[in-house]
């Protein structure tokens, strides 16, 4: 049975990065360029920052994706609020030294294996933003590991917007040192949001069903921030609501509702409540209270709504390709 009617290969717009589906919109080709000139200086610090859902993630990806394994070994942390011994173990694993032992000992093994191939060893460390000041004062020193006047790592540090005020701290001014290149991937423009689309449906066997509202790209702008997760999110509702109405052109009032729904959904946008609360006699410090559980009360209750007519329009379809069979 098939309920997508717009005959996708698979799904556009997964929440999952991937690397197939990376698109050059300014921002991110600038990011990428960033990237390219720190590693090309062998050395030192590369930091990205971005809101979530900014795409730092299919950035790294693509990257990973393009480096020569002859030339780079890549060590990948993403579990950063640790302190700066537990995370000089969790280089260790990247890069298959022992992690066990005292703190002596880890060191000695990073450092074997750093010296251990002639490859370059590229750290890259996600959610950055949650280290410890001493956490990335140890990366600092690993950074000052050489053979001779060679750097033996280099490392580059993704986060959210937090971790720029992190760095500027004045006791890591060290750090700042040896920060090569910095970049922060803002939004896609309302023009790109557009491209972004059109690229993740081609990827997947778009051929223009289902075709878009010219005004709907700047509504999808208007309730992303033009985010790429975001998009992903709304654009991925969008596409189910349009298949359960079997509707050849998403709209604009659409894309709308959707993200209404979807706010909905998410516990947000709910208006109305209890009112009267107050009038009935509660203590006045509970009011508010009350009127925050009618609200998330009446945002279930439409959320629970609009699954229903999914349901329906599913069993729907189940029925009808029950009956061409």
């Amino acid at each position: 049975m098939r309920i997508d009617i717009y005959g996708f290969r698979e799904p556009p717009f997964l929440m999952t990065p991937d690397a197939r589906l990376f698109f050059p919109s300014t921002v991110h080709s600038r990011a990428y360029a960033h990237l390219m000139y720190g590693l090309a200086q062998g050395e030192g610090f590369v930091v990205v920052t971005g809101e979530v859902g900014a795409g730092k993630t299919t950035l790294i990806e693509r990257l990973c994706a393009e480096l020569d394994p002859a030339t780079y070994v890549v060590g990948r942390i993403a579990t950063t609020q640790v302190q700066g011994d537990d995370l000089l173990r969790l280089v260790a694993d990247a890069f298959g030294a022992p992690a066990e032992g005292e703190k002596a000992a880890v060191l000695r093994g990073i450092m074997a294996a750093l010296r251990g191939s002639p490859r370059r060893h590229v750290l890259i460390v996600d959610e950055a933003q949650a280290l410890s000041h001493a956490a990335l004062e140890e990366l600092r020193m690993l950074s000052n590991v050489t053979d001779g006047n060679r750097a033996l790592l280099q490392t580059i540090l993704l986060g959210q917007p937090q971790l720029r005020r992190l760095i500027a701290s004045p006791d890591l001014d060290q750090l700042r040192q040896r920060i090569l290149a910095s970049f922060h991937l803002g939004g896609l423009s309302e023009a790109e949001v557009r491209s972004y689309v059109e690229h993740r449906m081609r990827a997947v066997g778009w051929a223009g069903n289902p075709s878009w509202d010219e005004q709907a790209f700047a509504v999808l702008h208007r309730h992303t921030d033009g985010i790429p997760r975001r998009i992903n999110r709304l654009c991925s509702r969008v596409l189910l609501a349009g298949a359960l109405e079997q509707a050849p052109h998403l709209s604009a009032s659409l894309v709308e509702m959707t993200a209404a729904e979807l706010d909905e959904d998410l516990g947000a946008g709910a208006e109305g409540g209890m009112s009267a609360a107050a009038s009935r006699g509660l203590p006045a410090g509970m009011v508010e209270q009350v009127e925050d559980l009618a609200q998330r009360v009446e945002a279930l209750e439409r959320s629970a709504a609009r699954r229903e007519r999914v349901l329906n329009r599913l069993m729907g379809l189940f029925a009808e390709t029950g009956g061409d069979r």
